[in-house]
């Protein structure tokens, strides 16, 4: 079945789902528009700020050939590369249009939206249950199948259904319920190290430099271990509206310009539209400083515009943006140099200097941001210890070592001086007694 038309919904309360509006399919399959339902006009909210309560066809920005986009927050409800290549190995659709991904990816999709092929009752993509915890050994089994391109059975293409084809990143995932929660759980197959174990070490270690992160728990296999995430954007019985990091920056991008996309403007964005409750944009500016320096330490150079999350928690007040729990962290073992995201005014250079450079969009002076440093790079310091006391190997710890320890971090770590960075004192002219008003 061909979708040149869908629609879309809000599911904040999924027993009360809310008609958002009508998704069309342009520019030759290469993205997808919005225009809003009247009642959501009247009484709904902007799904991101490039989409206002406005009476037209909000239309995707220009995008480079072939890397289609739906538009504003749409953008983050649909699959990415293994939710592709899960709806193209399990529902075979005849066209796989940007549309088509959206309808197949079904019910379980990140934030709050829906797609249905119906504007009067919400009917997505039928899915089944989600597999549950003692599910984990069969759905690597299906993942690997997946993987090596080799056909599945009814059984495993409906384990593989009912919650492998809405997420994102290129690495295996798929959904598991794991005592009435909603988690991720993500495989890695033919890795050089224990890369689950090491990505719960990152995120439980990140927590002690005061960095929120989503909550994981390694999950034994027959042949390795799987991570499993407990997912931030559902509450009991309900789910949050939220974006990516990509998708807020890109909304107050003016058209035709190019967005920076980094941490720096990540905080404008906070500072701007942040959680005003108890300032608590503050707290979260300081936060994604505190990551971005983190990230630069362990050698986590994957951290991408989708790989930082805001959640949406007053849809309607101009204060309504709160940072995601942390996710995707981890040594990528690169020793490449430069993040994916922008950290200061040498770009994306993975350089404490760099980081230092731009502190005040985070909100802070340099000699605020300088103890930030020092309280990441003392945390830092432990990781080899935090590892193996989280069970990662001492083979597995070299391996990160060559990188983690090696001169490019490492002299960053020792030579960092917070004294550098602090504020010359004022020195003020002695008046002298014989000094009178001066001329006019």
């Amino acid at each position: 079945m061909r979708h040149d038309v869908l629609h879309l919904w809000y599911l904040a309360d999924p027993n009360s789902p809310r008609y958002v509006g009508v998704l069309r399919l342009i520019a030759s399959g290469k993205g997808v528009s919005l225009r809003y339902g009247p009642q959501w006009l009247s009484d709904g909210f902007a799904l991101s700020e490039d989409l206002p309560l406005i009476d037209t066809e909000h239309m995707p920005p220009g995008r480079l050939a072939g890397e289609p986009r739906a538009v504003g927050a749409v953008d983050d409800a649909r699959p990415d590369r293994w939710g592709e290549k899960v709806i193209r190995f399990v529902d075979k659709p005849k066209r796989t249009s940007l549309m088509e991904y959206l309808y197949y990816a079904g019910d379980e999709r990140f934030g709050a939206l829906g797609v249905s092929s119906s504007d009067t009752e919400y009917l997505p993509r039928p899915g089944g249950p989600l597999p549950r915890l003692a599910d984990a050994q069969q759905l690597s089994d299906v993942v690997a199948k997946i993987e090596a391109a080799e056909p599945l059975t009814a059984l495993e293409a409906r384990i593989i259904a009912g919650g492998g084809s809405p997420l994102g990143g290129a690495k295996p995932k798929a959904l598991i319920e794991i005592e009435g929660h909603e988690w991720v759980i993500k495989f890695f197959n033919n890795e050089p190290v224990d890369t689950p174990l090491i990505e719960h070490a990152s995120m439980t270690l990140a927590r002690r430099a005061d960095i929120v992160t989503a909550d994981t728990q390694v999950i034994p296999l027959k042949d390795g271990n799987a991570l499993a995430v407990r997912r931030f954007d559902r509450t009991s019985g309900g789910r949050i509206h939220s974006i990516s990091a990509g998708t807020a920056i890109r909304a107050e991008t003016p058209s035709g310009a190019e967005p920076e996309l980094g941490y720096p403007a990540l905080a404008r964005v906070l500072r701007r539209a942040g959680v005003s409750i108890n300032d608590a944009y503050l707290r979260d500016t300081r936060e994604l400083f505190r990551r971005m320096v983190f990230n630069i330490l362990i050698d986590n150079t994957d951290d991408h515009e989708k790989n930082h999350a805001l959640l949406v928690l007053y849809p309607r007040e101009s204060g309504r943006l709160k940072l995601a729990p942390a996710y995707d962290v981890l040594p990528t073992n690169s020793g490449q140099g430069f993040q994916e995201f922008i950290c200061g005014s040498a770009g994306q250079e993975s350089t404490l200097t760099n980081a230092m450079s731009q502190c005040e969009a985070f909100g802070m002076t340099a000699p605020e941001a300088a103890l930030e440093v020092a309280k990441v790079i003392q945390v830092v310091e432990g990781w080899r210890e935090h590892f193996a006391e989280v069970g990662v190997t001492a083979r597995d710890i070299e391996a990160l070592a060559e990188r983690i320890d090696a001169d490019e971090l490492k002299t960053q770590r020792e030579r960092f001086d917070p004294s550098a960075y602090e504020q010359p004192a004022i020195k003020t002219r002695r008046s002298s007694a014989f000094s009178g008003p001066r001329p006019r």
